[in-house]
């Protein structure tokens, strides 16, 4: 008997679903210090985390609604062929010969810290390049300074 593969499809939908788990179990942990922090007597510091954290709270509702859709819709024709899934690692040889592994990002929020030179927009004109290619492609890019090209050394896609 075959076990069947998952797809990058299959990948993704889980990884969605992971994510849209951890970002519930954070809103509740929230929901529960907001309500706690109302009619709070306390300085300036205290305030400001009380703010910080119904910021954070609205920040993770619109990312939950994201994601909802994201899974309720499935995926695009579009996105499956104009796009790299988020969390697709690329390496690159750049004209002057510099290799770099990059990570695709869904949404600019993911962009892990520190590591921003490293991150890739999956909506990015370098990122939509790159989707359905294989390592060895020479891939030409748009740059506000022009046309650029890379060379396409590997793709890792997210599990």
């Amino acid at each position: 008997m075959s076990k069947k593969v998952p797809s990058a499809a299959d990948a993704a939908r889980n990884n969605l679903e992971a994510e849209l788990d951890r970002l519930r179990q954070r809103r509740e942990r929230l929901e529960a210090e907001v309500k706690n922090d109302r009619g709070m007597v306390g300085d300036h510091g205290d305030a400001a985390e009380a703010i910080q954290r119904a910021e954070e709270l609205v920040v993770l509702t619109d990312r939950i609604g994201e994601l909802d859709r994201r899974l309720r819709a499935g995926p695009s024709d579009a996105d499956a062929s104009e796009t790299l899934p988020g969390g697709t690692e690329v390496t690159l040889r750049f004209a002057d010969g510099e290799v770099v592994t990059m990570y695709v990002i869904s949404i600019i929020e993911e962009t892990p810290v520190g590591r921003e030179a490293e991150t890739l927009t999956a909506r990015s004109p370098l990122a939509q390049a790159l989707a359905g290619r294989k390592p060895g492609d020479t891939v030409t890019y748009s740059t506000p300074q022009g046309e650029n090209q890379v060379e396409l050394i590997s793709v890792k896609l997210p599990r």
